[in-house]
């Protein structure tokens, strides 16, 4: 007994005995901890825990404990294994904690993976060529030199390609744009949608078009999405020369002030430009909604150009006609317990215009100043949430009404928005005040009509909240 204690071969067979059930213990409860967490760290653990620590117990039993010559085949197996997942854990330690836990907008995020993979090819060059030298006894040296030497001439060789390449890396670490950047060139304008360290591809909507990085490295461009929140949309409308510029302008910034792409808390401005010409500034979200902004915009400004008697590209609208006055008192006398003689007297007090599809007839919180009865089309009833999102309450039929709040000069307590083009009669509170005078039913049928559409109002959200 005494012989063996006197051994060192006896130490390190209880130092591997005892240390390495402790540290694969260890290791374990300190991966299952990180993986809780989700964190990067959790493979570079599992690499030490599962291979690393395996074979360096390994190396140690064959070299000190079992007296194996380090110059024996299965030592230098086991240590070029050691050293490859030595390797391994550099590189998948240096990328969790470097570059995976890298807050949004550092350095380390802005560096193209290009450079990474450089890095890791040099780390492993250098990795191996440790290796060979020291495990194997292998001259690296006379190899470096002949890599150093023949990079040289592939340099001389192929100088402006590379210079390509590092003008394309160069624009790449700087990111002057990012994945889903909306970006015009000298050539086209679009989105980005993927950036390697050759090229940048650019969705403009009519294909995909592929610019080498140097390209845009020794060219301007603009980037509309950055700063964030600053893009906005021009369009240029012509009216008549006879149309007030104040009402215009007023009926423009009302119309885009409507539009569902407009970015949250900015408002558009118009200004007259001249030659009867006005342009509409309007804040966007992203250059992706200029297309159904504008086409939004444009299609809603015919309607209410119309609507506020004016003339949009000096055009005359001819819509409100007697005979269509008429076709459309047909719809709404029902409504209004109108005979025909009463249909006749109420015509010079009424208005017959139009709406586009999803353009809004009333908002959450207007006090309406006349009665408006659909002639045509239909419209939706929708309760605005504290969000601001519209919640359907119920859908207009030709004959149904909205404005019942103005005899009260009450709010209306719904929005009510157009799903296709619709034809309405507008009646003017003061007439509408005569013709409740004489038909007392008529203001029982407006109170019924305020009251139930308030129910309905509270079902609707009442669901939204469950």
């Amino acid at each position: 007994m005494t012989g063996v204690l006197d051994t060192d071969w006896f130490y390190w067979a209880l130092v591997i005995a005892v240390g390495f059930p402790a540290c694969l213990l260890a290791l374990t409860e300190i991966h299952n901890a990180l993986r809780r967490r989700r964190s990067h760290l959790a493979r570079p653990v599992y690499l030490l825990r599962t291979y690393i620590l395996p074979i360096g117990v390994l190396l140690l039993l064959l070299v000190q404990a079992m007296r194996v010559s380090v110059d024996a085949t299965p030592v230098r197996l086991a240590a070029t294994v050691f050293g490859v997942m030595l390797m391994v854990l550099a590189l998948s330690g240096l990328n969790a904690t470097v570059f995976q836990g890298a807050p949004d907008g550092s350095w380390r995020r802005r560096i193209p993976s290009i450079f990474l993979d450089v890095a890791r090819f040099a780390l492993i060059a250098v990795g191996l060529a440790v290796i060979l030298a020291y495990v194997w006894g292998a001259n690296v040296g006379g190899l470096f030199t002949a890599l150093g030497v023949s990079s040289i001439v592939l340099g001389l060789a192929l100088q402006n390609s590379v210079g390509q390449i590092i003008s394309g890396l160069l624009v790449l670490f700087e990111q002057p744009f990012a994945l889903g950047d909306w970006i015009q060139t000298p050539t086209a304008q679009g989105r980005v949608v993927e950036v390697n360290w050759r090229a940048t591809h650019i969705d403009t909507g009519a294909g995909m078009l592929i610019i080498p990085n140097a390209v845009l490295a020794n060219a301007s461009f603009t980037n509309f999405s950055r700063p964030p929140g600053t893009h906005s949309l021009a369009v240029t409308t012509q009216f008549a020369i006879d149309d007030p510029p104040d009402e215009v302008i007023a009926t423009l910034d009302r119309v885009a002030s409507a539009l569902p792409q407009l970015r949250q808390g900015a408002s558009p401005s118009t200004v007259a430009t001249g030659a009867l010409s006005y342009m509409t500034s309007i804040p966007l979200r992203s250059p992706a909604d200029d297309f159904a902004a504008k086409t939004t915009f444009l299609r809603w400004i015919w309607y209410a150009s119309r609507r506020a008697g004016l003339h949009l590209d000096e055009a005359q609208d001819a819509f409100e006609t007697s005979e269509r006055v008429q076709q459309a008192l047909t719809v709404v006398a029902p409504t209004l317990r109108l005979n025909h003689s009463e249909q006749e007297q109420v015509m010079p007090h009424v208005r017959l215009t139009r709406y586009g599809a999803e353009e809004f007839l009333q908002i959450t919180g207007q006090v309406p100043t006349r009665m408006t009865f659909i002639v045509s089309g239909r419209v939706r009833l929708a309760a605005t949430a504290d969000d601001g999102s519209l919640i359907p309450v119920r859908t207009l039929q030709p004959g149904d009404f909205l404005g019942q709040t103005t005899l009260t000069r009450e709010p209306v307590t719904a929005a009510a928005y157009a799903l296709e083009e619709v034809t309405v009669v507008h009646l003017e509170r003061e007439y509408l005040e005569d013709l409740v005078a004489r038909k007392p039913v008529l203001l029982h049928d407006f109170g019924h009509a305020i009251e139930e559409r308030r129910r309905s109002l509270r079902r609707a959200l009442s669901a939204t909240d469950e």
